[in-house]
């Protein structure tokens, strides 16, 4: 039998942060994907895909 959660068990739930924290500015970090277009060396074009986390302190690097 499952246990039975009640509305203030669910709202808690949602409420709760979740993922890691940034040790210096302690929010969140959350995941961006941050595509850049380079030119090969055929000449044409090429699109590099990473994921990175950012939060309030590198926020500006990444989006710079």
């Amino acid at each position: 039998m499952a246990k039975h959660l009640s509305f203030a068990d669910k709202v808690a739930k949602s409420q709760k942060q979740k993922g890691r924290k940034c040790p210096k500015c302690e929010n969140t970090f959350e995941p961006i994907l941050v595509v850049s277009s380079e030119l090969s060396n055929s000449g044409t074009w090429k699109f590099n895909q990473k994921r990175v986390q950012i939060c309030k302190c590198n926020e500006k690097e990444v989006y710079a």
